[in-house]
Order: structure tokens, then sequence, then C-alpha cells
């Protein structure tokens, strides 16, 4: 019987590469106390290659993991600025990715990142997650990778997904929040960590208004799932449907699902099956715990 890393390498088979292994990007004093040992898995077997951002040595990696967030967003206003990166990620949070040998990778990935292969390791991907005043919880506010910048047949499979599952993992994150936009590719894959919450369905504070404000319970029952394609029996067992639903073109049905939001008449939920299925323009249904 396959198991759950046998269906993962089966596709992801980068993972198997000594040239690629996870980099984690924090300064000594946000060092995770014993990394990985939250949630039970057996996906994430190397040691990770650490990175002092504080440190200017590390400057050409820092530049590349920037690269690639300002590549994959800045078409999309939503690129960091530089002083952001630091101020907000790099002193108070956690930064982490997959990073490939850099005389092992691709020329076209070097040139995209304007990377020199003097450095022994390439950013390839990054993910950030920053600490919040509620216990336990952390705000994913950034994920991105080099196959955004790739045709899909020079693509690393999964390397995105993977890229915040190592981070999750490792810095063993209970909850996690995050914001995404209505239509956006994205919610097909942050979807599945853990059965989404949706706290805000419209965000008129951001540069986007049409963003939807999310959380969920760490479960890596989930992201099995990602993968397998298997339906996922305890979200059916445990939410039901309801008569609502959200529409990704619909700025008023937005604005509806929020007053609803903020009168209390929630939790809401929505299915990863569902938006896994359905088009990124497509209404999606709401769910709710079941009673009793």
């Amino acid at each position: 019987m396959p198991t759950s890393k046998d269906v993962l390498l089966a596709r992801a088979t980068w993972l198997n590469s000594e040239d690629i292994r996870p980099y984690v990007f924090v300064r000594p004093e946000n060092k995770i106390d014993q990394p990985g040992t939250r949630h039970k898995l057996d996906w994430f077997t190397q040691e990770p290659i650490y990175k002092n951002p504080l440190d200017v040595k590390e400057l050409a990696f820092a530049n590349a993991i920037y690269q690639i967030e300002w590549k994959a967003f800045g078409h999309q206003d939503l690129a960091i600025p530089r002083w952001v990166f630091y101020d907000c990620a790099a002193m108070p949070g956690f930064i982490a990715g997959y990073a490939g040998r850099t005389k092992k990778m691709p020329k076209k990935i070097l040139d995209l990142l304007n990377y020199s292969d003097e450095n022994e390791w390439c950013p390839l991907s990054l993910f950030i997650i920053i600490p919040t005043m509620h216990k336990g919880e952390w705000v994913a506010y950034d994920l991105c990778s080099v196959n955004s910048l790739l045709p899909k047949e020079e693509q690393f499979y999964g390397l995105g997904f993977m890229s915040k599952a190592f981070a999750l993992w490792y810095a063993n994150v209970a909850q996690c929040s995050g914001m995404t936009q209505w239509g956006s590719p994205s919610l097909k894959l942050h979807a599945n960590y853990g059965h989404m919450e949706m706290i805000g369905s419209y965000a008129p504070l951001h540069t986007h208004a049409k963003t939807m404000t999310y959380r969920c319970e760490v479960n890596t029952d989930c992201w099995e799932k990602f993968f397998s394609k298997e339906v996922d029996l305890a979200f059916l067992e445990k939410y039901g449907p309801t008569h609502l639903s959200i529409e990704p073109n619909s700025e008023a049905s937005m604005i509806h699902i929020q007053e609803k939001i903020q009168n209390n008449e929630g939790p809401f939920y929505l299915s990863a099956g569902e938006i896994a299925h359905r088009g990124l323009r497509d209404p999606l249904t709401i769910y709710k715990l079941k009673q009793g």
C-alpha cells in the first residue's frame, strides 16, 4: 500500500535530489525551538540550510529571494517593498523555502534571478510567516517560487505547496492565517493545509479589496489529499453546506458574506475539494459546523 510520501515522491521527484534542500532564513534569536516536533510527518528528512538575514555575507541569497518575490508579484501590485521584506519579515518572522545547488541549476533560473554560480545554494522558493499577538497563531503573507517564472514543463512539481508545508512543519505552527485574492489560483493551494475558515470575505483596508482572509488549524492529513486527490471525509463529517455561496466575480456577494461574518452568523468554511474542482470564477458553497 503506497504511503503518502510514496504518492508525493512519485510526482515531486526533485525531493529525492541531494542538490535541492530546504532552507531556513531567520535571525538567530528567532530560531525555532525543537523544530518539526508538533506535526508527525515523515516528508522532511533533509537537514535544512541555515541562513542569517542579518549577516551581510548572505546578501546575494537574500537578493535572489527578493527577485523571486518581485518577479512573481510585481505585475499584480503585490510585491513587497524592500524595507517591508526586512522590517516585517526578516526581523520579526520566519522565512523558509527550497534551494538548489547553484552549479546544478539551469542557467535560465540563474539568469532570471541575476545569480552567480559562485554561491553554493540558490533559492527556488520562499514562504514568510509572522507570529501574532494571538498565541499559537501565525500569519502567512507571502508564498512564491521560480515555478511562476518557468514554463510548465520546466517547473518543480509541488514546489510552492511543499515550501509552505515545510515551513509550517518546521516551525511547529498550530494555527495559520492568511490572505488571498478571490479568483487567484493560490486559493486552490492554500485551502489544503487545514479546514479553511473564512474570517473575512472582503477587505477594503487591503490594496485589493476583493481579498479573502482565512485561518485554519494546521492538519497534515489535509496535505496528503492535495497530492492523492482523495475526498476529505473528515471535512464532510464535520461541516454541512448552507444555502449561502460566495461569488468570486461579485463584489456585492463578498460584501454580503462579510456582513454575515461581522454579525457573528458564522463561522463559515470553504471546502478544499470543491475549490479544487471548480473554476477560479465559479461560485463556492459556504459550509458551517454541523449541529449536534
